[in-house]
């Protein structure tokens, strides 16, 4: 048995079960839950028509790299989206289809991390699980780097020192962020690949928020345009994970795509035709639609800004919420501890969300996602508004 199976820690929704467990919520209200970020807006007609009508491909054996068509699809829409030079992903060297962000995110760790005593990943903190799970299964050392509010919920890339930057490997970026919504803005990442090039790590940009934001007007930036903007058109060490999860709530469809680096690229080729996680061949077409669509993704866009609105006007009276840039999240602080106040509201308002502590890890004393909770604005309105309502009234009665 790989003994570094022993070194994962529980998921953030296993010690939340277990938090649960012998506590009877409410039987007078309904269930209500903010706690999984699991899209429930309609996914658009023209994905599932899409899906109906190449169905028939199941019949055939779909190639890793994947057809040529989604490729181009993936490669003009983000030219577009971030405004980079024409021509600027080559479809055939920079791009590679996956199976979803989080199966990518995984398996790119497991190709690039040399196994060395030293071998170092840093991730900001509080963090997606996968990038921790990937590092210790890879027999890296993750490094947490606090994403505290005063720091504007991003990690402080100046608090790093010297020896930690030589042994680093991998950065996993995420931005807009899970779970505090930041989005880092062009000089954060300037200055990340100046660190990227002086100690020779790559960046893992998990940007698979990227098309959820609240100003229509100031979409949030990503790292291949900001690589292009410095000159790096070959984007070195840069990688970037997109995923029609979220963009177009479809994450049963597992669809999404890395791209960045060739020779990066080409190792990952290799490591995943082993692998063994082609995408099917009717995944592939539709995904072509996806990325070719932006109507049902603007849409997407109206319906969380409604949201926000009405769930920030009820709790911004009753608890401290920072305004988030991007994402479907709201970083909320707690009246009491995260830990009681999650299972009392479970308790007391038949109410699901996610304790703060359960997305970081405490380090030199501090766990940076202590006295918060994560709320995902995912359900549809009405239920969203509910919730905030019994929240406001939880709080209200402590």
């Amino acid at each position: 048995m790989n003994s570094d199976l022993q070194r994962l820690q529980p998921y953030p929704f296993e010690k939340l079960a277990i938090l649960k467990q012998g506590v009877q919520p409410n039987p007078e209200l309904s269930p209500l839950s903010l706690s999984i970020g699991e899209p429930k807006h309609p996914t658009p007609a023209i994905i599932l028509d899409s899906l109906k009508d190449s169905i028939s491909q199941i019949a055939q054996y779909p190639g890793t790299k994947g057809i040529p068509a989604l490729r181009e699809a993936i490669a003009d829409w983000l030219i577009k989206r971030f405004n980079l030079p024409e021509k600027g992903v080559n479809p055939d060297t920079q791009i590679l289809p996956v199976n979803g962000t989080r199966e990518a995110l995984f398996a790119i760790t497991q190709c690039l991390i040399e196994r060395k005593p030293n071998a170092k990943v840093l991730m900001p903190n509080p963090f997606y699980q996968i990038y921790e799970g990937a590092t210790l299964l890879a027999g890296a050392t993750p490094v947490y780097l606090p994403s505290l509010e005063e720091n504007n919920f991003l990690p402080d890339l100046d608090a790093v020192d010297e020896k930690t930057w030589q042994d680093c490997q991998l950065f996993f970026l995420c931005t807009p962020d899970n779970p505090t919504g930041a989005v880092t803005p062009i000089s954060e990442i300037k200055k990340l690949l100046a660190l990227a090039e002086k100690y020779d790590f790559v960046i893992a940009s998990d940007e698979c928020y990227s098309e959820i934001y609240l100003d229509e007007s100031s979409p949030p930036p990503g790292l291949l345009q900001v690589a292009a903007s410095v000159g790096n058109t070959d984007y070195n060490r840069c990688l970037v994970f997109h995923s029609l999860s979220k963009r177009s709530n479809a994450p049963g469809l597992r669809s999404g795509f890395v791209a960045g680096d060739a020779e990066i690229l080409k190792s990952f080729l290799l490591y995943r035709t082993y692998h063994g996680c082609a995408m099917p061949p009717h995944t592939q077409t539709t995904s072509i639609v996806a990325w070719g669509d932006e109507t049902h993704v603007q849409e997407n866009r109206r319906l969380y800004r409604e949201k926000f609105k009405a769930v920030l006007e009820i709790l911004s009276p009753v608890m401290e919420i920072p305004q988030p840039q991007a994402s479907f999240y709201l970083w909320a602080k707690t009246p009491i501890d995260d830990v009681s106040f999650t299972r009392d509201i479970f308790e007391r308002e038949n109410l699901n969300v996610v304790p703060g502590s359960y997305l970081s890890r405490e380090v030199d004393g501090l766990n940076p996602g202590a006295d918060r909770i994560r709320l995902a604005l995912v359900a549809e309105p009405a239920q969203c508004i509910e919730a905030a309502q019994r929240i406001k009234h939880f709080i209200e009665s402590l």
